[in-house]
Formats: structure tokens, C-alpha cells, sequence
């Protein structure tokens, strides 16, 4: 996978760190970018996903990667594991078009105090790879996913 590439990946995977959803309306967040903006037109990359099914057995394979990744695992293992698949879940089903609703928080609190770098955001991305290959999601789906999720990176990575 070409180095951008896996940048843009990174964005999406530091979603993963988040743990408890803010309301819709806080204002400390208004000038935050919405980390689940919906893109009805790539509804054919949700389907190509697998729909909501698909995308919740990828969450539970890039989970079990993340934690036998010894790089990660301290990140992930003493986090609400459930709740960070379904936040993860609900991001990508809403971007790509599928009837779902965000309900985690922005990417700015979710990585407050995690001190996420560029090298742990690159380690995310290798492993969600791992699992979109896996589940056997064509590149061509994998990044129109990823060109959406590319500009979090600027509110995840804070150290």
C-alpha cells in the first residue's frame, strides 16, 4: 500500500480510540469537523462493504488484529472493545452512504490525552489493511473510503 494511502487510512483507525459520544449540538465542538459526514453516492461502496453486516464483521476482525499487534494492544486493551467496533461501525456506515447514525464523539475529544503519533497512526493503518483485506474488500472500495476519512488526521494525531 502506497504511503498515502496509508496515511489516509490512519484517519479513520485513531476513530478508534474514541470512548463516549457528545451531543450533537455542543458547541466546544463547533468548528470541529464532523467525523461521520455522509456520502449517499458511495451507497455502492457500503453494499461492496457487505452493508451494515459487512462492516460490523470488519470492525470485529480489525479488532482482534489490533489487539495481537503488540504495537497497539496497550492502546486497545483496557478500552470498552464493543463500544469502540461500534463506533467504528456506525462512522463508516454513515460515510458510506448506509442508513446508520453516528453517535461517538468528535475526533478532537476522542484523542485528548492519548498522545496518538504519526508512527502509531501508520501502525492503525497496516492493520486495518490487514482486515479490509481479509474480508476481501477491493482496494479500488478500501480507499474511496479512505479519500473520505483523510482529513481527521488533523484532529487525531496531537503529539
Amino acid at each position: 500500500m502506497h504511503k498515502h494511502t496509508l496515511i489516509l487510512a490512519a484517519a479513520f483507525i485513531a476513530l478508534a480510540f474514541s470512548a463516549a459520544p457528545v451531543a450533537a449540538n455542543d458547541s466546544s465542538s463547533a468548528d470541529i469537523p464532523d467525523p461521520a459526514p455522509a456520502h449517499p453516492e458511495l451507497r455502492p461502496v457500503f453494499e461492496a462493504f457487505g452493508g451494515k453486516a459487512g462492516i460490523t464483521a470488519l470492525m470485529d476482525e480489525f479488532m482482534v488484529i489490533l489487539l495481537d499487534d503488540p504495537r497497539m494492544r496497550p492502546f486497545f486493551e483496557n478500552v470498552d472493545q464493543q463500544r469502540v467496533k461500534d463506533k467504528l461501525a456506525e462512522q463508516v456506515c454513515v460515510i458510506l452512504g448506509g442508513d446508520c447514525v453516528y453517535t461517538g464523539m468528535d475526533m478532537v475529544e476522542a484523542h485528548a490525552g492519548m498522545e496518538v503519533r504519526h508512527a502509531d497512526f501508520n501502525i492503525l493503518v497496516e492493520d486495518l489493511q490487514i482486515a479490509m483485506d481479509r474480508r476481501g474488500i477491493a482496494t479500488r472500495h478500501q480507499n474511496k473510503l479512505l479519500a473520505k476519512l483523510a482529513p481527521m488526521h488533523r484532529e487525531v494525531i496531537n503529539r
